[in-house]
């Protein structure tokens, strides 16, 4: 447990916002031209896949900003 504030979770929060904020701009700019005419039950299995894909390298992230390591 540390004693004192760290600059790594206020950086990591400010990484974080950045990263989501470019992902979902991304993400909202080219999937609809590339899946508008799928079928809607095909384009939500795919909006979820890309709204649950970010998490995948959140943990390590966390651990980093918390600890200073990347187990």
């Amino acid at each position: 447990m540390r004693d004192e504030p760290t600059w790594r979770i206020p950086v990591g929060m400010l990484a974080m916002i950045i990263g989501l904020t470019i992902y979902a701009i991304v993400i909202a700019r080219y999937v609809p031209d590339v899946i508008g005419d799928w079928h809607a039950l095909l384009q939500t299995v795919v909006y979820l896949f890309f709204g649950v894909v970010w998490l995948l390298p959140l943990r390590r992230f966390m651990i980093w900003m918390e600890a200073g390591r990347s187990d």
